[in-house]
């Protein structure tokens, strides 16, 4: 590539770019004087939620499937939000999110359900467009679960090419996991994605995984608008982009995150970028997020730490041979 980016997002208060979503979230139920706030969440919606809870005194109920990483939830747990853990998947999580809110009269955050949330995170498509003086690259790289990030994007885009803050638009290449990848079916067999039935999602790249992605008609009118292409990856391809982007560019992103650079590497085997293209890959959360993940990456490969006496004798001779 001429030049590639990496959008950390990593860096917001609670490790994720849904922060951005959560604090529009926050500002409405404040708005209508909402006790509680809710939301269904794989970990990094409901982090970002629990947090932008506490920082108001605001009450939060989060819903997370019960195979959650133990990280995701020491946050929300942290941030003193009730923690539902729902034995099944994001799925029945969303589901039962829907009908408590419902119920009770929560404000709920939603992703799919609550349309302030693509607001919130077109924010970090505004905000690329910016730190690169408004000239826009040649492809943004973004990986995909519900489809409310990609859809975000795609509504800066369009936002900026109406305000003429922009002539042109970058092509949006949507990467899904191998395990969970709806969109990618649906883009290569022309199928309608409101009628096409869910699949069964299972990935390492947990934030990701989802069955029948909730805001998935933004999702495929950004790719397909802007030229773009829906890509899938192997957890393996993940695992490795995670190691691949912390050692290439200090970055370390959780398998959801690294997904994206994954992406990246997929496209430019198959040409889809060239030698000259502008590229920004969006890393959504950090790898601090899911360490057992990172553990299995650098395991896989064969990066160990070395184990000695405190002795300088032990350390000259384990470090013989090392570059």
């Amino acid at each position: 590539m001429a030049q590639v980016w990496v959008k950390d997002d990593g860096r917001q208060p609670t490790a994720s770019l849904k922060d951005r979503a959560s604090a529009m979230a926050i500002a409405k139920a404040l708005e209508t004087g909402a006790d509680v706030v809710t939301t269904a969440s794989t970990g990094n919606a409901g982090a970002a939620l629990a947090g932008m809870a506490a920082s108001v005194g605001q009450r939060s109920v989060i819903f997370v499937p019960a195979s959650a990483p133990e990280a995701k939830v020491a946050q929300l747990l942290a941030y003193g939000s009730t923690v539902v853990l729902v034995a099944g998947r994001y799925a029945q999580a969303f589901e039962l999110c829907m009908t408590a809110s419902s119920e009770y009269g929560w404000y709920n955050r939603n992703t799919g359900f609550n349309p302030y949330m693509t607001e919130g995170k077109k924010t970090v498509g505004l905000e690329i467009l910016e730190q690169l003086g408004w000239e826009p690259p040649d492809a943004i790289f973004v990986s995909v679960g519900d489809g409310s990030i990609i859809g975000g994007v795609h509504k800066a885009i369009k936002d900026a090419m109406a305000l003429r803050w922009i002539d042109r638009a970058p092509r949006l290449f949507g990467v899904q996991a191998a395990g969970s990848d709806y969109m990618v079916q649906a883009f290569e067999n022309g199928e309608d994605v409101l009628t096409k039935p869910p699949i069964s999602a299972t990935t390492v790249a947990d934030s990701i995984s989802a069955d029948l992605p909730r805001d998935r008609l933004k999702a495929m009118a950004a790719v397909i608008e802007t030229g773009g292409v829906y890509l899938r990856v192997s957890d393996k391809e993940i695992l490795d982009a995670i190691l691949g982007l912390a050692r290439g560019s200090g970055v370390f992103a959780e398998p959801a995150a690294a997904a994206a650079y994954a992406g990246l590497r997929a496209a430019a085997s198959r040409r889809l970028v060239g030698r000259t293209d502008r590229v920004v890959v969006l890393a959504t959360g950090s790898g601090l997020k899911d360490v057992a993940s990172a553990m299995k990456a650098v395991a896989a490969a064969g990066t160990e730490p070395i184990r000695i006496g405190p002795s300088l004798g032990e350390l000259h001779k384990a470090l013989k041979g090392r570059s």
